[in-house]
């Protein structure tokens, strides 16, 4: 059984103005999420700024994102480390926070080979009785999980359930379909390839547009899903200009930005990130407000 059908929100990390996570607005984010439809809180992830949080930090927004949903939905915490101890380390931290599953990135900077990565994931998932979610995002990490090993890894370890795809690459992800043979669900890690993912057999997408569109970005699933393939493509071309924007700049600098623009009060950065150059912010503006989301 999927962990969520959907669109689940990879939900940034507020922070106050000397920096320390500000609790009271993740609770205001996170509810404001299950109102607006979203199927799945994904805490700690890219987008959360995880990197650099301090695994006390880490810990302690997994655990307020469990208790403040209080099971309305999903709750995944991102856990992945290109340490392998760390990633066992912090899953076990999710497990104990009651977690409903753990969203695990390949190995960035000292990377891993296929094979080192089979064993990455096999001892991750191993540790845990949690279902765990693969992330495959290339492009910053420096790792790519191959079909073959994804399907190997899908098909040998039984919580090994899903993968969100951030690669990019249609073809590739037609090929990890086709070769886990249904024991791998299939998210869009990428918010301008949400129905493409969706026509090969996708569960939805981790998103980064949830942030600032959550029900209509719930809608792109929910409508392709349905049957409404017409409905669910306007909505995706809809926001395809908005959803440039969001990655003109490293994420999560854009998003944090336009949340700020709409009036969320997010809150700044954790260097080495910094502020959205003038330029990228004003066409980022302009976007918001072509779809309503800015006045």
């Amino acid at each position: 059984m999927s962990i969520f059908t959907g669109a689940g929100v990879a939900i940034v990390t507020p922070f106050k103005e000397n920096g320390d996570v500000n609790f009271e607005k993740l609770g205001e984010i996170i509810d404001y999420q299950i109102n607006e439809g979203t199927d799945s809180i994904i805490i700690c992830g890219t987008t959360g700024e995880a990197s650099t949080l301090s695994h006390e930090e880490h810990i302690e927004c997994i655990r307020y994102a469990v208790d403040r949903t209080n099971k309305r939905i999903p709750v995944i915490a991102g856990t992945g480390s290109n340490c392998t101890d760390t990633a066992i380390f912090l899953s076990k931290e999710a497990q104990r926070a009651n977690a409903d599953g753990v969203l695990v990135v390949t190995p960035y900077y000292n990377k891993a080979t296929q094979n080192g990565l089979i064993e990455h994931f096999s001892d991750i998932a191993h540790a845990i009785d949690l279902p765990v979610v693969l992330y495959n995002v290339p492009s910053r990490t420096g790792c790519n999980i191959l079909p073959d090993t994804a399907a190997y890894l899908a098909k040998n370890v039984e919580n090994i359930v899903a993968m969100k795809d951030a690669t990019g690459n249609i073809s590739q992800v037609a090929q990890t379909i086709l070769q886990s043979e249904g024991n791998l669900d299939i998210y869009s890690g990428n918010d301008d390839q949400i129905v493409p993912v969706l026509s090969l057999g996708g569960k939805g997408v981790i998103s980064v547009l949830s942030n600032v569109a959550p029900k209509d970005t719930h809608e792109i699933v929910s409508k392709y899903l349905s049957g409404d393939t017409k409905g669910s493509v306007e909505l995706q071309l809809r926001y395809l200009p908005l959803i440039n924007a969001l990655f003109s700049e490293v994420n999560p600098i854009p998003v944090k930005k336009a949340m700020n623009f709409m009036g969320m009060e997010v809150g700044g950065y954790r260097k080495p990130l910094t502020e959205m150059e003038d330029a990228h912010a004003k066409s980022l503006l302009k976007e918001l407000k072509n779809v309503g989301l800015v006045k």
